[in-house]
């Protein structure tokens, strides 16, 4: 298992029952991006990519 699995999983287990707006979920991206800018590439392309999930390609 990935460090990044456990984090996915906690997530679920832990918020997996709330329905959240995708502003919201922007927002905090946002908002760590700011506090850990070192991450700024990888947070842009999750964004990019759930962005265009629905896109033909």
């Amino acid at each position: 298992m990935y460090f990044t699995d456990r984090g996915i999983e906690e997530l679920e287990a832990r918020r997996g029952e709330e329905q959240v707006s995708l502003a919201w979920l922007a927002a905090q991206l946002q908002t760590f991006v700011d506090l850990n800018p070192e991450f700024e590439i990888p947070v842009e392309r999750l964004a990019t990519w759930l962005a265009r999930l629905d896109d033909d390609d």
